[in-house]
């Protein structure tokens, strides 16, 4: 110390505490110490006048906690740096807080660690509560991005520049899945963060996206391949069991493709579920006669009605000889086949076809009529019928 200036300590010094800190803390530099030394200083003359801090010190506590989360800082560092500094205050705290009674100075001690303790859980309280909310805005940012993305509610170059910040590049063609569970899939539950880190933990950032949207767990992957989609299909069923269904697109490019193939991923979901297909993965390419189909509603019930309609009259309904219409083409348009696949002897197939040719005037086992009954039964699983009744287009 140099000659002729006082010390905290020394005889004759200063008693205000604030100008002990004040000496005690020069020369750190660091925004946490600056923006800690109005604080420190309020604790120094806490301790000497064994008080406590008030409500708006310890706002402005939670303030300077807060203005750390936003730069990044952790929050460690924070309390470290802010303990470090208490200890500083301590050593510095003036000879006439020392020459008390025993007594005294504990007061002063019991003041001085009950101050660090508050100090301590308003800095803590204020930078959560500010991580917190950075974390929400960063999530609405990102649920935002998403919308627009699936949705392709917004200007295509601006979504790319968007999705840069989520390492997501939109050049290129893009595939989707989606995956529909018996318990809807929500942003941050078990079952989704286990799908999002396998598909991480395998696959690069940059070529796949997870997320969630009405109840269903979305996956958007670059490239023309299916590697990611197999691999999300996969991470859905070890998260939710069995009771879970995967429709997986065909690739597009660009925004614009991503937008077609999540609504094209989604309606072949929902075609799976409307046609009882009991396959866990369904590709959009394998049931583009049912979308075909679905998408003249008038044409395939007339078509229906036409072809399949004599099939009323049977006896015990229309059901029985649809079924069998409906395995013998997935057999092969072959009796033996058929008649393994219903459990039935061949001679009951034969005898089944046959009416099925009496009542509607089709023949199935003739290659020039088989399609006409053929696209009449796939329309026919399509509108449900004969369960529920066909509606006239009139």
């Amino acid at each position: 110390m140099a000659s002729g200036q006082q010390g905290p300590n020394a005889p004759g010094a200063a008693a205000d505490p604030a100008v002990a800190v004040t000496a005690g803390s020069s020369g750190r530099e660091s925004a946490a110490a600056k923006a800690l030394d109005p604080c420190l200083r309020q604790l120094a003359e806490i301790s000497a006048g064994k008080g406590r801090w008030g409500a708006g010190d310890l706002g402005s506590l939670r303030e300077v906690a807060a203005a750390a989360a936003g730069r990044g800082a952790p929050l460690t560092a924070l309390i470290t740096e802010y303990l470090d500094s208490a200890c500083r205050v301590w050593a510095d705290l003036p000879d006439a807080c020392r020459e008390e009674s025993v007594e005294g100075l504990a007061a002063v001690a019991s003041a001085h660690l009950r101050a660090v303790a508050d100090a301590t859980v308003a800095l803590t309280e204020g930078y959560e509560t500010a991580f917190r909310a950075a974390i929400r805005g960063e999530e609405a940012t990102r649920r935002e991005f998403v919308d627009d993305l699936l949705e392709g509610r917004t200007n295509l170059g601006r979504l790319a520049e968007r999705a840069e910040r989520f390492g997501l590049r939109l050049l290129g063609p893009h595939t989707v899945a989606v995956a529909r569970a018996a318990n809807l899939f929500g942003a941050g539950d078990p079952a989704t963060r286990y799908v999002e880190e396998a598909l991480i933990t395998r696959f690069s950032v940059r070529d796949v996206l997870t997320t969630t949207k009405d109840g269903l767990l979305v996956c958007v992957s670059s490239g023309e391949g299916t590697d990611v989609c197999e691999a999300f299909a996969t991470a859905v069923g070890n998260a939710v069991g069995d009771q879970y269904q995967v429709a997986i697109s065909r690739p597009r490019r660009g925004p614009g493709g991503i937008v077609r193939s999540h609504q094209e991923a989604r309606s072949t979901l929902d075609l799976a579920v409307q046609l009882s297909l009991p396959a866990r993965v369904v590709h959009a390419s394998d049931v583009l006669v049912f979308q075909v189909l679905g998408r003249d509603r008038a044409a395939i019930t007339d078509l229906v009605a036409t072809v399949l309609g004599g099939l009323e009259q049977a006896r015990g309904g229309p059901q029985p000889l649809l079924d069998t219409l409906t395995a013998y083409f997935a057999s092969g348009c072959l009796n033996t086949a058929t008649a393994r696949r219903l459990g039935m002897s061949v001679r009951t197939i034969a005898y089944r076809l046959s009416r099925i040719r009496q009542l509607t005037g089709h023949d199935p086992t003739d290659p020039d009529q088989r399609y006409i009954l053929q696209t009449a039964a796939l329309g026919a699983r399509l509108l449900d019928w004969p369960s529920h009744p066909l509606q006239s287009a009139d």
